[in-house]
């Protein structure tokens, strides 16, 4: 760039010389070379004119860049690469396990995928807009006694429920809570139909005041199972930020899990407490009726009955009914599992929808099988930490014209799974042959995989004997079995 610039230059000078000389000179006069050789210059024009130059100039500043040019055409696409595989969690933990990762598959987790895993991120609010007071009034006869007359009294009773089903838009709302918060042996027939309280009022979560109360219809339920479904309609629903709960599948539910439970504890308003699962499945006796239920340490009081309990995800995962009366036990509490909850209340909105003349009771398919445990086992899993009861169910005994028996199920089978209307149930606990019967509607299909063992006779021995060896053979089944409504009953 420097020689240039002074290359330029230097031609100019000499350009504006010529001129001057041409101007200012004859033609027929000596040239400038020939001047200066006659005044003492040695040497050839080439030197000569190379002695004019003069040192170089300093460089002048830079001057503006200039616009920047057209985009030139795209170059070629590059080849496409290879398609990835689909690699599942599992698989990745199991190369970090080989390439030498020690820890467990939670852990891993935590440490390689950034994943917040917690047993404490229960939402509260979900579980409380989800979550009623129910408020029953009635009136009952107190005294008779000898020569004391019987004067009527006014009473009210509270418990809790939670939003089942939910239409904002027209401001309708099913609403499950336990049988006996509504019913009342006591209750005067001015006040109550067959013991059902008539004056139901439920209360939602932050509008708790008398001139906020909603009158509640009374759908149906089921005193064996402690459940009731009522009905609700007003415009606090359309506006309210109120939401239905979410029922999870209360057979995955393991002990040791949080729970809490969400209710109207004493009276004072909706209120939580918070424990862990300690039984995930037993049986007690309430006022001579045994209902199947789970354990949990969390603190229940009366008010409870019929309040939610959750997982820490605000989910349900039963509905809370009883706790231990005995003074020499603390924090013993109970709740129908949530997939009987659901299934109950279920099957009694089914009616009410459906039926001409609604029963108001629940409604279930006899099978006709009594089933049995043959093997029972703690299993546990590396993946969650957890443990759970494994239990393989057989088929104790088969009542005869029952619609298992013609259908073809027999004593001795082994259930390995239950379909319902293409929905699969892997059996692995007893109770869960009773409770899917619970869900099953009229003109259902119901498919029975089984394992059965048979004997089969194999001739055996030497020519011209005839000797029979029974062998045993395992097979898989496949029967399936329709639900017709003769097989349906009602249940109180």
């Amino acid at each position: 760039m420097k020689k240039r610039v002074v290359l330029v230059v230097a031609i100019c000078l000499l350009a504006v010389m010529f001129c001057a000389f041409a101007v200012a000179c004859d033609n027929k006069g000596l040239s400038a070379y020939e001047l200066a050789v006659q005044n003492g210059f040695n040497g050839t024009l080439d030197e000569w004119l190379e002695s004019l130059k003069g040192e170089d100039g300093l460089n002048g500043a830079d001057g503006a860049d200039g616009s920047n040019g057209a985009d030139g055409k795209d170059g070629l696409n590059g080849r496409n690469g290879l398609d990835g595989q689909d690699v599942s969690i599992e698989e990745i933990f199991q190369k970090a396990q080989a390439a030498g990762y020690n820890k467990s598959f939670l852990e891993f987790l935590k440490d390689y995928l950034s994943l917040n895993v917690k047993d404490d991120n229960f939402s509260s609010s979900q579980a409380l807009l989800s979550s009623v007071i129910v408020s029953c009034s009635y009136t009952y006869m107190d005294g008779g006694y000898y020569w004391t007359p019987p004067v009527e009294r006014q009473a009210t009773s509270s418990g809790s429920g939670v939003i089942f089903k939910l239409d904002k838009e027209n401001g309708e709302a099913y609403i499950i809570t336990n049988y006996h918060v509504v019913y009342s042996s006591d209750a005067t027939e001015a006040t109550s139909t067959d013991g059902i309280i008539d004056d139901i009022r439920i209360f939602l979560y932050g509008a708790e005041y008398v001139n906020y109360a909603i009158a509640a219809d009374y759908i149906g339920g089921s005193e064996n199972y402690d459940i009731a479904v009522l009905k609700i309609q007003s415009e606090q629903l359309t506006s309210s930020s109120l939401r239905a709960v979410t029922v999870v599948d209360s057979d995955e539910v393991l002990v040791g899990s949080s729970a809490v439970v969400v209710g109207n504890a004493a009276g004072y308003g909706l209120s939580v407490t918070q424990g862990i699962v300690s039984v995930d499945s037993e049986y007690i006796t309430v006022s001579n009726v045994q209902f199947r239920v789970m354990r949990i340490d969390a603190a229940v009081n009366e008010g409870n009955s019929g309040g939610g309990l959750f997982n820490t995800s605000g989910q349900l995962i039963g509905i809370v009914n009883a706790k231990a009366a005995s003074t020499s036990l603390e924090n013993m509490g109970y709740a129908i599992p949530a997939n009987v909850a659901a299934a109950v209340a279920e099957s009694i909105i089914y009616s009410y929808e459906n039926e001409e003349e609604p029963t108001l009771k629940l409604s279930k398919l006899t099978l006709g099988v009594q089933v049995a445990v043959s093997s029972s086992r703690g299993v546990y899993d590396e993946h969650t930490l957890s443990t759970k009861i494994v239990e393989d169910v057989v088929i104790k005994s088969v009542d005869e014209g029952g619609l298992a028996e013609i259908s073809g199920l027999k004593a001795d089978d082994v259930i390995k799974s239950v379909k319902i209307n293409g929905v699969v149930k892997e059996i692995t606990r007893t109770f869960q042959v009773v409770d899917l019967m619970l869900g099953v509607r009229e003109g259902d299909t119901i498919e029975f995989v089984i394992s059965r063992v048979e004997i089969e006779d194999v001739e055996d021995g030497e020519e011209g004997e005839e000797v029979q060896t029974p062998i045993e053979t395992t097979k898989t089944l496949t029967i399936s079995i329709t639900a017709t409504a003769e097989y349906f009953v009602k249940i109180n």
